[in-house]
């Protein structure tokens, strides 16, 4: 494991949809809900304001508190840049480690196909770093980005939650 798999994990993918969509998709709880881990996302989307992530009814039976991650907005200029600190709350260990830096970039291409790019700055985050590249999918505990942005995108461009 390299130091920056440690400390700011970058994940890009391109989207056959407008970048309001995207930007939809990310901040808006009935999208959010569709894809990833299916929690609801709620944003006060302005420097300063709340966000929260809720688990899901799976996880809530797990033991999962209600409220699964939060954080606050750092920075909004819809539809093209959020910038937000974020924290999980439902497991102890990654709790501890406080909050770390998430950013979503959306730039418009060609032929209706926008890049969205992840960067979460996990710098002395262990265990988030470890669940965002996804470590704990093989015992159930989700492929972090990887799994939720390739949500996002079959989501945008088919229609049909992943899986389904």
């Amino acid at each position: 494991m390299s130091d920056t798999e440690t400390t700011v994990q970058v994940y890009r993918v391109y989207i056959k949809a407008t970048a309001e969509a995207i930007w939809d998709a990310i901040t808006k709880p009935e999208w959010t809900a569709r894809y990833g881990y299916g929690g609801l996302s709620e944003y006060d989307l302005r420097p300063g304001g709340a966000y929260v992530g809720r688990a899901n009814a799976g996880m809530i039976e797990y033991g999962a508190p209600e409220v699964a991650v939060d954080g606050e907005v750092i920075e909004v200029d819809p539809p093209r840049r959020l910038v937000q600190t974020f924290r999980v709350l439902m497991d102890p260990s990654i709790l501890a480690e406080g909050f770390t830096r998430l950013t979503y970039e959306i730039a418009e291409g060609k032929g209706g196909v926008c890049a969205l790019t992840v960067t979460h700055d996990v710098s002395g985050a262990p265990g988030m770093a470890a669940l965002m590249r996804g470590d704990f999918d093989a015992i159930g505990a989700g492929g972090g980005w990887a799994w939720t942005l390739s949500g996002l995108k079959t989501l945008l461009e088919t229609g049909q939650e992943m899986g389904s």
